[in-house]
C-alpha cells in the first residue's frame, strides 16, 4: 500500500512507538507490521529519511552528502524493488590522480576493454596483481559469516598481511578506502573491509535519479497509512511510552529508538555510542563536465577524499547545459574527533548544522580559504580550469558514519532494558545495509519479547 506519511499528532496508544524515520526505524516498522504488531513511527523532522534525504537547490539535485546505493545489499533487495528507485550506474572502478598523472584501476571481468590498465608497471606490480586476484576471489566465494568470523586486526595489517606492498596501498588502496570509511590511516576493521569489498565485487554503486532520499520514501510508502508521523518529536521515554515536545505521553508496550546519534543520549543515555566520522561535501556547477564519465576520482596526496561529476552518474541532477560536481574532504577538525560522551545532549539538528551558517560565524574568508583549496585540487586533478565554476552548497555531516575500529562486532542486540530497544548504524556496520539490518534484528527482538 502506498501514502505519503501523515503529518497529524498521534495521541492513541499502540503496541510500538518507533523513534525516528531514518531506514533503520523504517525497516524496523515495517518488519513488526507484517508480524501482525500496530506501530507508528514518530519523526522530528519535515520528511523520512535521517541523514538519507536530498534537497533541491535552484533545480539541481544535493544530497546531504555524498552518498551511494549498494545494488548487492540483501536488506536493500528484500525490502525494495531497485527498478523503482530509477538507478544510475557508476563505472566499476575508480580514477587515481597520482603523481604520475591519472590512472584507472577497474573491474576487468565486468569491462574486458580496461584489463591493460592493470597491466605491470602502471598501477600495481607482479605481486600486487596476485595479492589482489587472490583477495578478490576470497571475498567473492567466501559466506559473509565466514568472513564476520575472521580474527579482526585494522584493514592496513589485513592487506600487509595478504601480500601487498606498500606503494599499492598508498597508491590505491588508502585513498580509496579513505572515501568509504572517513579516515585516513586505514584504522577501520579488517571485517568491514573484507565486507566492503565483497559486496563491491557483487554490486553496482549507483545514484537514484531523484536522489538518495528516495530510498527511505519508497520504505515509508510501503508502510500503511497514518504509520509515520511527521514533525511529531520526542522529549524523553517515561515508564509507559514517550513524552512528546508538546508534552503529551503516548502509551505503548514498548519503544525503539531509531534516531540519529545525536539524539540517543537524551533518550537512552545508558547506550555507549561509537566516535562519528565528519564529511563536508562541496556541490559546484560547472558549464561543462570535466570528465565526461560516471566514474569515482581518488587522490593519492588526499587533497579530498573523492570528486565526481553526478550528472555525468545521473543527469537528473543537473538542468541541462550545467553540469553538478561534487567533492568530499575529511574534517579533521575537533568535531571530526569528537567522542560518542561529547554528543550527549546535542540534538540531530544540531549536530547535522550545516557549514554555511557554521561559517557565517567564523568569518566568510574561511570558507572561501577552504572552498578555493577544494576547487584547485579538484581543477588539477581533473585537468580542467575552474574559473567558470561557482559554488551551489555545502553540506557538513558530522555523524556521516560511526568508526569501526577493531575488534568490531558487525552486530549488536537492541535490547536496552525492558520494552527499549534502539537501532540504526552504531548498532551494526556505517552502511545503509547495517542500518537496516539493525533496524530487523530490533524487530526480531521486540517480537520474540512481545511474544515472551
Amino acid at each position: 500500500m502506498s501514502s505519503a506519511p501523515d503529518t497529524r499528532n498521534a495521541t492513541d496508544s499502540t503496541d510500538v512507538l518507533v523513534v525516528g524515520a531514518g531506514v533503520a526505524g523504517l525497516a524496523c516498522a515495517r518488519d513488526l507490521l507484517a508480524a501482525g504488531v500496530g506501530v507508528r513511527v514518530l519523526e522530528a523532522g519535515d520528511a523520512v529519511g535521517g541523514r538519507m534525504r536530498a534537497d533541491r537547490v535552484e533545480g539541481f539535485v544535493v544530497d546531504r552528502g555524498f552518498q551511494v546505493v549498494n545494488t548487492s545489499y540483501p536488506q536493500l533487495r528484500r525490502r525494495l524493488t531497485l527498478g523503482d528507485l530509477r538507478l544510475r550506474p557508476f563505472t566499476p572502478g575508480v580514477l587515481v590522480q597520482g603523481p604520475s598523472g591519472r590512472l584507472r584501476f577497474s573491474d576487468p571481468t565486468r569491462r574486458p576493454r580496461t584489463l591493460p590498465d592493470l597491466l605491470p608497471g602502471r598501477l600495481a606490480g607482479h605481486r600486487d596483481l596476485a595479492a589482489l586476484g587472490v583477495l578478490s576471489a576470497r571475498a567473492m566465494l567466501s559466506p559473509p559469516g565466514r568472513l564476520k568470523r575472521r580474527a579482526d586486526t585494522t584493514t592496513r595489517t589485513a592487506l600487509a598481511d595478504a601480500g601487498f606492498s606498500e606503494a599499492f596501498v598508498e597508491g590505491f588502496f588508502r585513498p580509496f578506502l579513505s572515501g568509504i570509511f572517513l579516515e585516513d590511516d586505514l584504522e577501520t576493521s579488517a571485517r568491514m573491509f573484507h565486507l566492503v569489498w565483497r559486496s563491491m565485487l557483487r554490486g553496482t554503486l549507483c545514484l537514484p535519479t531523484e536522489g538518495v532520499g528516495a530510498v527511505p520514501r519508497a520504505l515509508a510508502a510501503a508502510l500503511p497509512p497514518g504509520t509515520v508521523r511527521l514533525e511529531s518529536p520526542v522529549a524523553g521515554l517515561t515508564d509507559d511510552g514517550v513524552l512528546t515536545a508538546e508534552g503529551r505521553e503516548i502509551p505503548a508496550r514498548s519503544v525503539v529508538v531509531a534516531t540519529g546519534p545525536g539524539s540517543v543520549p537524551g533518550l537512552l543515555p545508558e547506550v555507549a555510542l561509537p566516535d562519528y566520522r565528519t564529511v563536508t561535501t562541496y556541490y559546484h556547477v560547472a558549464p561543462r563536465s570535466p570528465l565526461g564519465e560516471p566514474t569515482l576520482l581518488v587522490d593519492t596526496r588526499r587533497r579530498f577524499l573523492n570528486t565526481c561529476v553526478l550528472s555525468d552518474v545521473a543527469p537528473e541532477y543537473a538542468p541541462p547545459g550545467h553540469a553538478l560536481v561534487a567533492t568530499s574532504v575529511l574534517d579533521e577538525g575537533e568535531a571530526g574527533r569528537e567522542s560518542g560522551e561529547e554528543r550527549a545532549g546535542r540534538g540531530d539538528q544540531e549536530i547535522r548544522e550545516s557549514l554555511e551558517g557554521r561559517e557565517g560565524r567564523e568569518g566568510r574568508e574561511g570558507l572561501a580559504g577552504r572552498e578555493g583549496q577544494v576547487r584547485a585540487a579538484v581543477g588539477e586533478a581533473y585537468g580542467t580550469g575552474t574559473d567558470g565554476w561557482t559554488l551551489l552548497a555545502v553540506r557538513r555531516v558530522e555523524d556521516a558514519l560511526p568508526a569501526m575500529p577493531p575488534p568490531q562486532p558487525l552486530t549488536r542486540t537492541a535490547r536496552v532494558a525492558p520494552g527499549r530497544y534502539v537501532c540504526g548504524d552504531h548498532r551494526a556496520t556505517g552502511s545503509v545495509q547495517g542500518a537496516l539490518a539493525s533496524g530487523a534484528r530490533a524487530a526480531r527482538e521486540v517480537l520474540s519479547d512481545l511474544r515472551g
